[in-house]
C-alpha cells in the first residue's frame, strides 16, 4: 500500500464553503489535482493508494480525510470536489474515522496526531522538501509514508514538530504538489 499525507493549512473544513470557484475554498483546486495525481493513471485507478488529507483552514479545523483506493470507491476525475464536499458535510466533530462512502472516511484529527499515530504503527515517515535524502537513495520505498505540504508549506508553529521527521527530496527544483505525487509513483513503480 502506498501511503501519503497531504497537508493544507488553508483548505476549508466545511462543505458549504466549497463553491464553483475552488480557489476561494482554500485552494481546493490544488487538493483536487493532488487527489487525481495520487489515484489516477491512464484509463484506470491505482489499486494500492491510501491518501490522508489534513485540512487546517476555517471554520472547523482540523479535519482528516482518508481516501483509499478500492473498486467500490465512488470517485472519478470529474467528481473529486463533490466527494470532498460530501465528506466535510458529514464530518464528525471528534476523533474516530467515520466512513462516508466506500474508501472515503473523515474525522477531526490534527496533522501532529496523525503522524504520531502512524509512527506508533511502525511506519517510516518522510517529509518531502527541497532538501533531504534523494528519493532514489531510499530503500523499500513501498513501506514509507510520504508527507507533502501545500503551496504555502507548513506554518511556523509546526517547525519544531517537523524537525523530528526525516526529510527526502524528489529533485533539486520546487514543483507543484501534484507533480510530486507523479514522481513518487514513478519511483515506486520502478522499485517493484
Amino acid at each position: 500500500m502506498r501511503e501519503f499525507i497531504y497537508y493544507s493549512k488553508s483548505a476549508v473544513t466545511a462543505g458549504n464553503m466549497i463553491k464553483d470557484d475552488l480557489k476561494k475554498a482554500g485552494r481546493m483546486d490544488i487538493v483536487c489535482n493532488v487527489i487525481i495525481a495520487a489515484f489516477f493513471i491512464s484509463n484506470a485507478m491505482r489499486p494500492d493508494v491510501k491518501l490522508h488529507l489534513i485540512f487546517d483552514g476555517p471554520p472547523n479545523n482540523p479535519r482528516h480525510l482518508v481516501l483509499e483506493s478500492n473498486e467500490d470507491m465512488p470517485i472519478s476525475k470529474k467528481n473529486v470536489a463533490g466527494l470532498i464536499k460530501k465528506l466535510l458535510y458529514k464530518s464528525p466533530d471528534k476523533e474516530g474515522l467515520l466512513e462516508i462512502v466506500p474508501g472515503a472516511s473523515v474525522e477531526k484529527k490534527s496533522f501532529e496526531k496523525l503522524v504520531q499515530d502512524l509512527d506508533k504503527d511502525g511506519k517510516d515517515i518522510y517529509l518531502l522538501g527541497k532538501r533531504g535524502t534523494d528519493i532514489r537513495e531510499l530503500k523499500n520505498l513501498g513501506d514509507k509514508v510520504f508527507i507533502i505540504g501545500d503551496q504555502d508549506g507548513f506554518p511556523k508553529y509546526k517547525e519544531k514538530f517537523l524537525k523530528q521527521i526525516e526529510k527526502c527530496s524528489v529533485g533539486p527544483k520546487i514543483i507543484f504538489a501534484s507533480q510530486v505525487f507523479t514522481i513518487l509513483h514513478n519511483e515506486l513503480d520502478r522499485n517493484l
